[in-house]
């Protein structure tokens, strides 16, 4: 018999057919004559996905990920919509007893569907975003086996896509409550089936008489957070013909260490609940003294307690049950008088927004916990602390959140409202949004309460470059509106008493905690007033982010640059016609205009040159020969451009900015622009150059005055630290060296140290590499470390061409550590040039332990009760490596270099390859993704680094680590 509570995902075991090929009815597929096995017209299905998905899966249609292949597959403007309305069968085994109850959920589907269940008829209605529960107790079959059918219905409005057009074609899309992003962007080609499809989790969940539904979870502060309320609200509903006596239980716990499990608070409360009743019950509130609390990425741990809500019916023991991983914090956000821009606050803390804005992990919405854990752990491994979920996607699932909770990234939730879909654009679009008002504040609604309870979940905002319909506006406004605790007045309250008694507990309304803005452009975003002003997107002047003139509102919503991927991605993804670089072409005013190749144009390729303001970053280093040496040159580039991006916002941290956001940290598509990582999970080397400039206290170099600045963002004031600053050429010289010692950093502050003499010096080398620490001067131990090239004004990089043929000494050391198909490497790599004169203090780089370390993968909690919750983290990585991996691997392994040059091993990188030592031409070797603590680093003579690298393996592979750098051409390679 089925277990109460139990919630069975349906993820397995699909089926699909094209509506038209099938001649059967969904009574007949569900009773008599149900499809057994994937022979034509039925075919395995993906689900949770989309049609197109189940097609590419089955290869009836062509990869839209791969070269040209998406302009083959047929466009719904074409084909029309009964093209891509699709049956979806499974069966699944379920028994009742007593006065059991099943419901069979469907988190989300697109657009609408008729859902049969042995014979029986339910209509799933419009609406991209929202959730479905069916209770279909009464029409189980009485052996267990059931039969369920789906026919899913494309959006009502897919439109067309004009020959010449703005973003999301002709715009038609904005028309229902879906994702926009499919009909085109700048940045992605038109999915052809507009996302059709079963696209998120489908279940069947067990409970007794009474049913728990979204309860809402809220945490109050007062006495500067040392007084904590827990607030819970939950709805109930009594499906049966009596009434129902109830214990309804809610329960706080947190993991210690192990087993070890604290419980916070454990209360029952006796409720009755008439027959065939929905109501709304509010626990007692529940006092904690100085819990621990969430802090986003780069502020401090992020500590998780496990609620569980438990509903007891007399007679009839458990009937249900509930569970959320759920953070205490507080998350605030004014107008900065100074600034102009919005400036958040969490715990009472302020808190310097860098982040990145997303727009899905899969255009096929192939969405999965385990690609979600990545994404979000490389934003967090980039020392991000926002995510904004651009209005054009998704309203982002809750294994999204859960990571982002469990990394600490905050996430800005746009709904689905974009200014070129609902207002302008190429057709001008209408500006009156989707046609069904009450359809889009109904998904609203649900959206909400399905994310509320996440820690993460910063502010609600309307839309993107564009406010809603005011009729939407307004009861987004409404039903969105601020608590008393929440408003910024309440600071002042010591005590929940000291509120009126005449407000509702904050757990009643349908969210109350989070700020609701109406645009991405208005109060306090961009110019605050929804003018256009968000942007630049292309290449930019290094020395540019720095300069007063850059951008001169408080706060950014999106500003971008370019971000072509490694050559192996190229590869991997377009056929050899698409390997050709773009042409170089010189225009009279002596810029260089850069012309791809039609497959690297319709993946969106962004180029490293803006005639007229932008010389080719990429010509800098020489004008590359092929594919390796183009990639390689723009790998380059991207580092340069997102450090200076970042670290030209933060120079001006409280004084002209509160936050910016990157356009944009990745692609759900093979696209050639604006990303830290491409869609096969691999990083660009702008991926380190943010993690480099995104440091919670980092040193850096101020590319427009050359003065050296060191930013400290943490709420700590750091003491007795110096700064160590060397200038190295090509030959291995050190023709400047300089420590700043005494210095103290105060907190939330950019300290400016003092100027770089080195270029206005005597005769300065034409390319020279400058090493910038930040150490603790009892220790030597590293804060931060920032590695530049750079050229004389008016000069470039060419320099560094024959430089590519030192052969500079290294000495790699592995250590690795296993535990089944996961493997967590340390590499030492050491730069054997002698060591010139004088003797640099840090060589060994031994970098200080962050307190909010975040090595240690907390990704292994689960909101389900009774899980492990706020582990307490031992020190030190590998003291955490030994109690988690199984073996170490035999012994240290060594690779030698040798080498008669001497001077800075410049560019190198890791990457993880199958063992395999030759591969077809194509082939890709590689296995990702791959989490390193850094890459694309460099080393002066003497100069030891070491690299943490963690991945997973394929089954029957044997990983290798290639070391590969400008110097270093054809790699070192280790088994381990």
């Amino acid at each position: 018999m089925a277990e109460i509570g139990q919630k069975t995902l349906l993820d397995s075991g699909w089926l699909a057919a094209r509506s038209t090929d099938v001649q059967l009815t969904g009574t007949q597929l569900t009773t008599t004559h149900p499809p057994t096995s994937s022979t034509s017209p039925w075919m395995e299905a993906v689900v949770p996905g989309t049609v197109l998905a189940t097609l590419v899966e089955n290869k009836v249609v062509g990869d839209p990920f791969y070269g040209l292949e998406n302009e083959m597959i047929l466009d719904i403007a074409d084909s029309g919509r009964e093209y891509y309305t699709f049956w979806f069968c499974t069966k699944f085994h379920c028994k009742l007893s007593g006065t059991q109850h099943l419901d069979l959920n469907f988190r989300a589907i697109n657009y609408s569907a008729e859902v049969y269940l042995n014979g029986h008829k339910r209509v799933l209605p419009k609406g991209m975003f929202r959730r479905h529960s069916l209770e279909v107790t009464d029409i189980l079959n009485p052996d267990g086996s059931n039969l369920l059918a789906v026919l899913v219905h494309p959006p009502d409005h897919p439109g067309s896509i004009p020959p010449v057009g703005g973003q999301g074609g002709d715009h038609e899309i904005g028309k229902d409550v879906a994702t926009q992003y499919v009909e085109g962007w700048d940045w992605i080609a038109p999915v052809r089936d507009r996302n059709t499809g079963i696209w998120d989790e489908v279940s069947i969940s067990v409970t007794g008489p009474v049913k728990i539904i979204d309860p809402h979870l809220v945490s109050s502060f007062f006495d500067r957070y040392t007084r904590v309320y827990l607030h819970a609200t939950t709805e109930l509903e009594n499906r049966s013909s009596w009434v129902a006596e109830c214990s309804l239980n809610i329960q706080v716990t947190t993991e210690l260490e192990g087993s070890v499990c604290l419980m916070e608070h454990l209360k029952t409360q006796h409720v009755s609940i008439p027959p065939r009743a929905h109501i709304q019950y509010t626990f007692p509130q529940l006092f904690f003294y100085k819990p621990n609390l969430w802090w986003p990425n780069g502020m401090g741990k992020q500590s998780l307690y496990n609620v569980s809500i438990t509903v007891d019916v007399k007679g009839h023991g458990e009937s249900d049950s509930w569970g959320q991983l759920f953070g205490f914090r507080k998350i605030e956000s004014h107008i900065d008088s100074a600034t102009g821009g919005r400036l958040f606050k969490v715990n009472g803390q302020p808190i310097f927004i860098r982040g990145g804005n997303w727009i899905l992990s899969d255009c096929l919405l192939r969405l999965s916990k385990e690609r979600y854990k990545t994404d979000i752990k490389f934003h967090a491994d980039m020392n991000l602390n926002m995510i904004r979920c651009w209005g054009g996607g998704l309203a982002e699932r809750p294994e999204f959140y859960h990571y982002c909770d469990v990394y600490g990234l905050l996430v800005w939730q746009e709904f689905w409202i974009t200014g070129d879909v609902d207002g302008r654009g190429v057709p001008v679009s209408n500006p009156n949004g989707p046609l069904d008002h009450d359809l889009f504040m109904l998904c609203a609604t649900d959206t909400v309460k399905l994310l509320r309870n996440h820690p993460s979940l910063a502010l609600w905002v309307g839309g993107n470059e564009q406010v809603p319909p005011s009729d939407i506006n307004t009861a987004l406004k409404n039903d969105l509106k601020l608590h008393p605790f929440f408003e910024s007045q309440s600071e002042n309250i010591t005590s929940v008493e000291g509120l009126s008694t005449a407000y509702k507990d904050p757990s009643q309304y349908l969210d109350g905690t989070r700020v609701y803005i109406q645009g991405s452009l208005w109060d306090g975003f961009a110019n605050g007033k929804g003018g256009f002003t968000d942007g630049p997107y292309e290449i930019q002047n290094p020395e540019d982010p720095f300069k007063d003139n850059f951008y001169k509102y408080g706060f950014n919503p999106e500003v971008g640059s370019v971000g072509i991927p490694v050559a192996a991605t190229i590869r991997a993804t377009m056929p050899r016609e698409g390997w050709q670089i773009p042409l170089f072409k010189k225009l009279p005013n002596g810029y260089t205009e850069e012309v791809p190749n039609p497959i690297w144009q319709y993946h969106k390729y962004l180029p490293y040159s803006k005639p007229g303001k932008v010389h080719d970053q990429i010509e800098l280093y020489g004008t590359p020969k092929d594919l390796d040496d183009f990639c390689l040159k723009a790998q380059l580039v991207n580092y340069i451009q997102y450090r200076a991006l970042l670290e030209g916002w933060t120079s001006r941290m409280w004084s002209k900015y509160t936050g910016v956001l990157i356009w944009k940290t990745q692609n759900p598509w093979t696209g050639l622009r604006g990303q830290f990582y491409d869609h096969l999970l691999d990083q660009t080397a702008g991926f380190f150059g943010c993690r480099c400039a995104a440091e919670p206290i980092h040193v850096q170099l101020n590319l427009a005055t050359y003065f050296i600045e060191v930013v400290n963002t943490t709420a700590e004031e750091l003491s007795n630290v110096a700064i160590e600053a060397s200038v190295w050429d090509l030959e291995g010289a050190c023709p400047y060296y300089k420590v700043f010692d005494k210095l103290s950093l105060p907190p939330k502050k950019v300290v400016s140290i003092s100027e770089m003499k080195y270029p206005k010096s005597k005769n300065p080398k034409p390319v020279f590499f400058l090493l910038l620490k930040l150490y603790h001067v009892s220790n030597y131990s590293i804060v931060s470390r920032n590695f530049y090239w750079l050229h004389v004004s008016g000069g470039d990089y060419k320099l560094l061409e024959p430089y590519r043929n030192k052969r500079i000494p290294l000495k790699i050391t592995s250590k690795t550590f296993i535990k089944g198909s996961s493997y967590e490497v340390e590499m030492k790599v050491l730069n054997k040039s002698k060591k010139s004169d004088p003797k640099t203090l840090t060589y060994k780089n031994n970098f200080a332990v962050r307190n909010d370390d975040s090595d240690f993968d907390m990704t292994s909690l689960e909101p389900i009760p009774h899980t492990r919750t706020d582990l307490k983290q031992p020190t030190g990585l590998f003291q955490r490596l030994y109690r988690q991996f199984s073996r170490e691997s035999d012994g240290l392994r060594v690779a030698e270099i040798n080498g008669s040059d001497g001077g800075v091993a410049f560019f190198l990188n890791f990457s993880v390859h199958g063992a395999k030592m030759e591969h077809e031409e194509g082939e890709d070797s590689r296995i990702l993704p791959v989490h390193y603590s850094d890459n694309y680093f460099s080393l002066v003579p003497g100069e030891e680094m070491s690299i943490k690298i963690s991945f997973k393996v394929p089954p029957g592979v044997s990983p290798r680590v290639t070391l590969r750098g400008w110097n270093y051409h054809h790699g070192v390679h280790t088994v381990l």
